[in-house]
């Protein structure tokens, strides 16, 4: 009986230690071999797909819209002679939209908290991937899913975190931020701005975060503070053969006019639009380059060791 017992003991203590660390779950997503923290990966309230993804947009000529003020602000993407604008008025509700251009994929994101309006190419080795809406955050930041592999991903760093596909890194797509009169003047009739028409109810003219922009407070703690600049400084970053290095938008202000600047050795220009407010980069030869726009605090959370820009 004394060896029957022992068997059972020994069978049950193998059976505890064969649990693969996978076991643990949040929103139904498995983190076992998650690259950062589990502990630091939060709900942050809706739960999965409860902030839903917009999955087959529709687009208006924007001569047929009246919702949209003068200084609202849009995301924007061209692609050759037509420009495709994404209101923040839609993306404050839905956060990602999922475009097909004509079989050439794109993956518009936006992270309120954070500030962060991204693109990607959503493509992994040819395979084209979709995104939703974890209802998980990371350093307060958006993790995104992909509905085949139900990797999560984070925004700012465009890395899957955990799954299948975790190491994976998605080719950032630059896109541009630009006030809704601007972008319509720009673009001359060559516009097509995503619809209110997303198969859900929401108030597209009403922000559900309220002042958050301008608060100080945080709604989600972050690995990494700096008390450098008030946390919702809008600063330009952009990461290139690891260095990173943020243009905050005071001193681009201060310095005035086209910056001329350079990261990792590659001379870069900035070009400050006020207005919006918001920056672009670009290389000598004016392309423009996929950098981020994005509070200070959470530029800093997620790239600590940047270089930062100050006005002489």
């Amino acid at each position: 009986m004394n060896r029957f017992n022992n068997l059972v003991i020994l069978a049950m203590a193998l059976l505890l230690f064969a649990q693969p660390a996978s076991s643990q779950t949040k929103n139904g997503f498995e983190l076992g071999n998650a690259l950062v923290p589990v502990e630091e990966i939060l709900r942050g309230g809706p739960p999965r797909d409860g902030i839903p993804s917009i999955n087959e947009p529709l687009f208006q000529n924007p001569e047929d819209v009246s919702l949209w003020r003068s200084d609202d602000l849009v995301l924007t993407y061209d692609q050759g002679e037509v420009s495709f604008a994404y209101p923040i008025g839609i993306l404050n509700w839905h956060e990602i939209v999922n475009h097909d251009l004509g079989g050439t994929p794109l993956l518009i994101t936006f992270c309120p908290l954070c500030g962060t309006g991204m693109a990607f190419d959503p493509r992994v080795d040819g395979r084209p991937l979709t995104f939703g809406v974890s209802g998980l955050l990371y350093n307060s930041d958006l993790l995104m899913y992909d509905h085949q592999t139900e990797s999560l991903w984070s925004q700012i760093e465009g890395r899957a975190v955990s799954g299948p596909l975790a190491g994976t890194e998605l080719e950032p797509v630059a896109i541009r931020h630009e006030l809704w009169h601007r972008w319509r003047e720009r673009v001359e009739g060559r516009g097509k701005v995503l619809s209110t028409d997303t198969g859900h109810r929401r108030n597209y003219r009403m922000s559900p975060y309220g002042d958050y922009d301008h608060s100080e407070r945080l709604y989600f703690p972050v690995t990494h503070t700096s008390r450098k600049y008030h946390p919702k400084t809008w600063v330009l970053g952009w990461s290139h053969n690891g260095e990173s290095k943020a243009w905050p938008f005071p001193e681009l202000a201060e310095h005035g006019g086209v910056l001329e600047d350079r990261i990792a050795g590659k001379a870069v220009q900035v070009h400050y639009d006020p207005e919006v407010p918001s920056a672009e980069l670009r290389d000598e030869s004016g392309n423009l380059l996929p950098a981020t726009r994005a509070f200070w605090f959470a530029w800093y959370t997620f790239h600590p060791d940047t270089d930062v820009f100050e006005a002489e």
